[in-house]
């Protein structure tokens, strides 16, 4: 890929200096770098339409990069030069290296989605790291074939076992007309064991949505001042123990949690305007995806979450809560399975097996429908390396926060949400 001409690129340098000057800007050079981010990542957004997760910032900023949307290799040529700039900054020990570390990571995440954007390649592995930060391990698929063999001995019969296990999931579906009071129950208490442990703005809240044709089950979207707009995916029926996983992943102490935490001590306790933005592809979507998933242990650690589902959610879905016991062991051996995700997702982008193979893999190692392996290659060719997230990165939440005894887990937690570590710090 060509680089623009110096006259081209100054010209970029000084049309971002001058929105930095009419937006009376301080003229840190840590300041100003984290406009021209904020800037370029609406740009990007421009582009790359699932890059930007939520914006807080100034409209004129969002109107800009729409009015003022720079060619595909300026762009380029803008971000480099920012992730440049960032390389060779030298600030202060304390909170300037903190903010300096977490900029510079986000924007060499930004800048390896804008070459993505223009056609460059990288590896799977090579995506995770510069995107991530984080190193895949190797799998092995023999790994994930005997805790088939386990699940096969829960479920004993002829036939594929993904049609057996789908078949019982498939009795556990929440009727139509009762999953919003049964998920509603579900978020009121992952919300009521999480604020025991993590104090919320009395005005935080969220709105719930059912919608169809997506690729994902659930997604919070973060609206600011402390509200989120929570969908959840109906193409397929909900099943009783996705109640609870909704409820904390997308609520507390998952996404909406963290974003509220976000916004209330970063952006406006120490007015750092980069995290006015909320890039998808980020190596603190690991953090959020994995603190998502761990919060649901965290929140219903033990056997609580499969008590609470029998005692309370499997009445009121009018299921049979004797097979709570089954689903209980279920999904601790599905726990065995959680990777097979990242594994083919890693072999289908890098082009060592087809797409058939890939949707074959998710169908036996999810144990489900081919419809919903389809959608889970949807998911993968949408989101790419972001599904690492999920099983890794709550592998690296749990090890980080349990590996803290000075703390409680939901201290440490708490902590870990704001406190900008990354995968390469918390796995050293």
């Amino acid at each position: 890929m060509n680089r623009p001409s110096l006259p081209k690129t100054l010209a970029l340098v000084l049309m971002l200096l001058a929105i930095s000057a009419c937006s009376g800007d301080r003229p840190d050079a840590l300041d100003n770098a984290a406009q021209d981010f904020v800037k370029l990542a609406l740009q990007l957004g421009e582009y790359d339409k699932d890059y930007v997760d939520a914006y807080l910032g100034p409209e004129e900023w969002a109107t800009l990069a729409k009015e003022n949307l720079l060619a595909r290799d300026d762009l380029a040529a803008a971000i480099s030069d920012l992730h440049e700039s960032l390389d060779d900054m030298v600030v202060a020990a304390g909170e300037p290296s903190v903010r300096h570390k977490a900029l510079l990571r986000n924007v060499r995440a930004m800048d390896a989605r804008m070459r993505m954007a223009n056609g460059e390649t990288f590896s799977f592995a090579e995506e995770a790291k510069l995107v991530y930060d984080a190193t895949l391990p190797e799998y092995d698929f023999s790994y994930f074939d005997a805790a088939l063999e386990e699940i096969e001995a829960l479920f004993p019969g002829d036939g594929d076992i993904a049609e057996r296990v789908d078949a019982f999931m498939e009795s556990l579906a929440i009727p139509d007309d009762e999953v919003a009071e049964v998920l509603g129950l579900a978020i009121e208490e992952c919300r009521r064991r999480t604020v025991e442990h993590i104090p919320l703005p009395e005005s935080e809240g969220f709105v719930l949505e059912y919608v169809t044709g997506v690729n994902w089950s659930g997604y919070n979207w973060y609206q600011g001042d402390n509200t989120s707009l929570m969908q959840i995916n109906q193409d397929f029926s909900l099943k009783i123990d996705r109640a609870v996983d909704l409820g904390c992943h997308e609520g507390y102490p998952g996404h909406h949690v963290w974003n509220v935490l976000i916004e209330n001590r970063i952006l406006k306790d120490r007015d750092w305007i980069e995290f006015s933005i909320y890039p998808l592809f980020s190596p603190y979507a690991l953090i959020g995806e994995g603190s998502a998933n761990y919060g649901i242990d965290l929140a219903f650690p033990g056997d609580e979450k499969i008590a609470y589902e029998r005692d309370v959610l499997f009445p009121r879905a009018g299921l049979e809560p004797e097979l709570a016991t089954t689903l209980h062991r279920l999904n601790e051996l599905k726990r065995k399975l959680a990777h097979s995700q990242v594994a083919t997702a890693q072999l289908y982008l890098d082009g060592e097996i087809s797409r058939e193979e890939a949707i074959e893999q998710r169908r036996r190692y999810s144990l489900s429908s081919r419809e919903r392996a389809e959608q889970s290659v949807r998911f993968i060719e949408q989101y790419r390396s972001y599904v690492l997230n999920y099983s890794l990165g709550q592998d690296i939440v749990r090890d980080y926060i349990e590996g803290q005894d000075d703390d409680s887990r939901w201290d440490a937690f708490e902590r870990m949400l704001t406190e900008l570590v990354t995968a390469s710090d918390m796995t050293r």
